[in-house]
């Protein structure tokens, strides 16, 4: 599957509607449609070679854009890409693995957030699997301590249902980034414990989160099965969808996004 990194998709390896794929290609730049970014996960070590994160992921991303609405929309992916470190693995609340600087090399997820800040979003959602979670659930996590979050996690919760009412995974809500206690990754600002991708130091789309989706060690076959995939991205686009409506909202992030 081609990496698309700073454009709108076309269609890939996936078998997504050619009608949607056309719709979006139509899109202008100059469009007033809400500007939303992709961050499908570019790990492919979280389960100890069941299931493939990444390529999960990026699939659920790829249905998520086909579905309808619309809107302006780009993928940012650092997966396979060359002269960066922590390109195909690594958290995103370790900050070896995130903002580090190693031997010349910026991270994967350093390349993603600055392809993302180009676009200048107003939607911004990042789509992991988890692992060894012992339950095959969905998760949303939000920025923990910015202006945004009560708004954010009415997005995420928005979300989340709806990804719990299409397949069967667990629903376990909505919760801070700093809740997870991982690694070493803090927000700048409250220096708590964060998710690099999400952080508004880092990420300047004012609405961000990110989704645990389905367990990759405990079920990899449900992960890789096209039909939940699909189900699972046109979910997500549902929820963003009914988010975007509720709150009126259009164009970038730093213009003027309510109609």
């Amino acid at each position: 599957m081609k990496n698309m990194i700073a454009g709108i998709f076309i269609a890939a390896a996936l078998s997504v509607p050619a009608a949607a794929q056309k719709a979006a290609q139509a899109v202008s730049p100059q469009s007033a449609l809400p500007v939303v970014v992709w961050q499908p996960s570019h790990q492919n070590d979280t389960s100890n070679g069941k299931s493939n994160e990444a390529l999960v992921c990026d699939a659920i991303a790829q249905y998520a854009h086909a579905a309808q609405p619309v809107y302006d929309e780009y993928k940012v992916s650092s997966y396979r890409e060359p002269g960066l470190h922590h390109s195909t693995y690594g958290t995103n609340t370790a900050v070896s693995n995130t903002s580090a600087v190693i031997d010349g090399k910026k991270s994967g997820y350093a390349f993603e957030l600055e392809k993302s800040n180009e676009h200048h979003p107003l939607v911004f959602i990042a789509l992991h699997n988890n692992a060894a979670a012992g339950v095959n659930a969905i998760w949303g996590y939000v920025h923990d301590g910015d202006k945004y979050e009560a708004a954010n996690r009415e997005l995420a919760g928005i979300i989340v249902d709806e990804i719990a009412a299409a397949v069967p995974l667990k629903n376990r809500g909505v919760h801070p980034d700093s809740s997870t206690g991982r690694n070493d990754y803090r927000c700048k600002a409250t220096g708590r414990l964060a998710f690099y991708s999400i952080d508004e130091n880092v990420n300047t789309a004012p609405y961000r989160v990110l989704l645990e989706i389905g367990d990759g060690d405990l079920a990899p076959q449900f992960l890789a099965d096209k039909s939940n995939q699909r189900k699972i991205g046109e979910a997500v686009k549902k929820g963003l969808a009914k988010f975007i409506s509720t709150h009126n909202l259009s164009g970038k992030a730093g213009a003027d996004s309510r109609r």
